[in-house]
């Protein structure tokens, strides 16, 4: 599908349920359950980020997705001409960070945290697990995460024979917290 048409249909189902028009557009997918609404306005009284939860779901293809997209078509105005062609490739990397700035990067988060004044062996895959949510967070990329705790964790991959594969374990598991303990499931 085109970006300007996915756009118009985002912009739509926004209208349409009430979602955040400045995320409606064709790269934005929506927010995961077990992430966070990180926008001050959207902060409970205490002061917490309100967490994505699934109310209902169910796996099928929309019904009116043919009529959902001749109406976007029809309230969109055509592709703009000096539009550049679509690339093939539907999840672009962001440019990579350099490592020099991932390092800085690394340290910035880690700094106000105080981890080696308070810890004299710190487990820095803990560490790498923080820095990962909070980049998250701040809505850097994945992929540029990743980079970060690549150049900047110390002496990454340490003692992980797969550190793909760590990183992998690493995303999830700040993506998708354990439930807090003590409660059922």
């Amino acid at each position: 599908m085109e970006p300007f048409l996915a756009t118009a249909i985002a912009r739509q189902l926004a209208r349409l349920y009430g979602g955040d028009l400045a995320s409606a557009d064709w790269h934005h997918f929506g927010r995961l359950a077990g992430f966070t609404n990180q926008k001050p306005a959207c902060r409970t009284v205490s002061g917490f980020a309100p967490w994505v939860k699934i109310v209902h779901a169910r796996a099928g293809l929309a019904p009116q997705a043919s009529a959902l997209r001749e109406s976007a078509q029809k309230s969109s105005p055509a592709r703009p001409e000096a539009s550049p062609p679509e690339s093939p490739d539907l999840h672009p990397r962001p440019p990579a960070i350099a490592a020099a700035d991932a390092e800085v990067l690394y340290r910035n988060c880690v700094r106000p945290w105080r981890i080696t004044q308070r810890f004299p062996c710190p487990d820095w895959s803990i560490v790498d697990l923080w820095v990962v949510r909070h980049l998250l967070a701040l809505g850097l990329p994945a992929t540029q995460v990743e980079d970060v705790v690549r150049c900047g964790s110390p002496q990454f991959p340490r003692q992980h024979g797969n550190p793909g594969q760590y990183l992998r374990r690493t995303f999830a598991r700040a993506a998708f917290p354990f439930p807090p303990s003590g409660g059922s499931v």
